[in-house]
């Protein structure tokens, strides 16, 4: 997905800002680098409220990009992160800057697939992730093993799109051949799903308008910055972010994409 292509960007961001990898960083230096989702450390710290984190309390992130929100969650909670990522140029990044960051006894980043990983069951008091269980085809599947993972009594924090009923085929073709989205469950179809892999306390928030925001602000000000953007990156990086930015721009303007952040538990 062109969202995840021209990795080494981050790297040559941090060089011309004087932040060399003989550096050491926080956290929040990074937020606008390594934040792939909606709203950024905001949403990390919604989470940490919602969930109750706290030092010792051990968080599954599933679809860990780059880490940025695993050290948020580790940085301004005290918890404990295993950060899985499918990507391996992305795990490897993530697990550099969070060493630079000072958070590597706080965060153990794992490559691979996590339907395939060998995690603990009931090994997890909380499980997150920002906007890639839309990645996953086999949507039934990838909640029941969440549900393994975690503790009786634990929860989960996702944020995920969800088909809104103008979603039309053109659309979904488009999220299936560029955002590698290719089965997108309504809103109805997804609570049945969650409650049916034995979640309970179920609770839904729509983001469609405030996604539809950020993404909208997200594009203008991209190609705002695009003389800035290309002297230090390319013109095929920056074509590769402005189609990918207009493209998510353009689905959610259609009123056929809608966001979704839902949250629950494994009941006791």
């Amino acid at each position: 997905m062109k969202l995840y292509t021209h990795v080494e960007r981050v790297e040559r961001e941090l060089d011309a800002r004087g932040l060399g990898s003989d550096q050491m960083l926080e956290a929040e230096q990074l937020a606008d680098l390594d934040q792939l989702h909606y709203q950024g450390s905001k949403a990390v710290n919604e989470a940490i409220v919602e969930l109750e984190l706290g030092p010792g309390d051990r968080v599954l992130d599933v679809g860990a990009g780059l880490g940025g929100p695993a050290r948020i969650l580790a940085q301004n909670s005290g918890c404990q992160v295993t950060a899985v990522e499918l990507q391996p140029d992305l795990n490897d990044l993530g697990a550099s800057l969070t060493r630079r960051c000072g958070l590597a006894r706080h965060i153990d980043h794992c490559c691979g697939d996590f339907l395939d990983m060998d995690l603990p069951s009931e090994g997890f008091d909380a499980l997150v992730s920002w906007l890639t269980f839309l990645h996953i085809p086999e949507n039934e599947t990838l909640l029941t093993h969440c549900h393994r993972c975690l503790r009786p009594g634990g929860s989960i924090f996702i944020e995920d799109f969800y088909a809104r009923p103008t979603l039309d085929a053109a659309q979904r073709d488009l999220l299936a051949s560029e955002v590698y989205c290719c089965d997108l469950p309504t809103l109805d179809q997804y609570r049945q799903q969650i409650e049916s892999a034995g979640f309970s306390d179920l609770q839904m928030t729509d983001m469609t308008a405030p996604w539809q925001q950020f993404v909208r602000q997200r594009l203008d000000a991209f190609r705002q910055a695009r003389p800035q953007f290309e002297a230090l990156h390319g013109g095929d990086a920056y074509c590769a972010l402005d189609h990918f930015y207009a493209v998510i721009t353009g689905l959610f303007d259609s009123g056929g994409l809608g966001g979704l952040r839902w949250k629950a538990r494994r009941p006791d």
